[in-house]
């Protein structure tokens, strides 16, 4: 897969709701994380469709600010989430010394991924779902198509 990085330019109410959404990614990822901690001390053992339930019971009950944030952008949260258990399983198969996961703390969680959809270029802007119009500088030609955007914030 290629992998472009491009400067953005995002206005200060649009800073403000990519820093909201990343603090909400944030949570949930740490969220999803806790159950999974808690479930396997009782014995129960969890599967990645458990955790993606999981998460409309959050957005309903716990955490409504959770509709906020487009529905895929959630759901790689938990994809993230079980890749990073499945590469874990993979290291310590093959021997090697793992360590528990770790809750992401405050400036720890700097990507949002928006796979399949919720993302479009028009012009010189990139809009996101739920977001909003971000300046984009499009330094060079993009040859594919978009299939996944992910964004880090630095």
């Amino acid at each position: 897969m290629l992998s472009y990085k491009f400067r953005i330019y995002p206005s200060k109410t649009v800073q403000a709701k990519l820093l909201e959404h990343l603090e909400l990614c944030r949570w949930l990822y740490n969220r999803l994380l806790s159950e999974l901690s808690l479930t396997r001390e009782k014995g129960i053992k969890l599967r990645r469709g458990d955790t993606q339930a999981l998460i409309v019971d959050l957005k309903k009950h716990e955490k409504p600010e959770l509709n906020g944030v487009y529905s895929k952008v959630l759901q790689m949260i938990n994809y993230q989430l079980w890749s990073n258990i499945h590469a874990l399983a993979g290291l310590k198969h093959n021997g090697r010394k793992i360590g528990k996961f770790r809750f992401k703390g405050q400036g720890w969680f700097k990507t949002i991924n928006y796979n399949q959809s919720g993302f479009r270029l028009e012009g010189g802007k990139l809009v996101l779902s739920k977001i909003g119009e971000i300046h984009i500088k499009l330094h060079r030609e993009i040859l594919l198509a978009l299939e996944v955007i992910s964004f880090v914030w630095v």
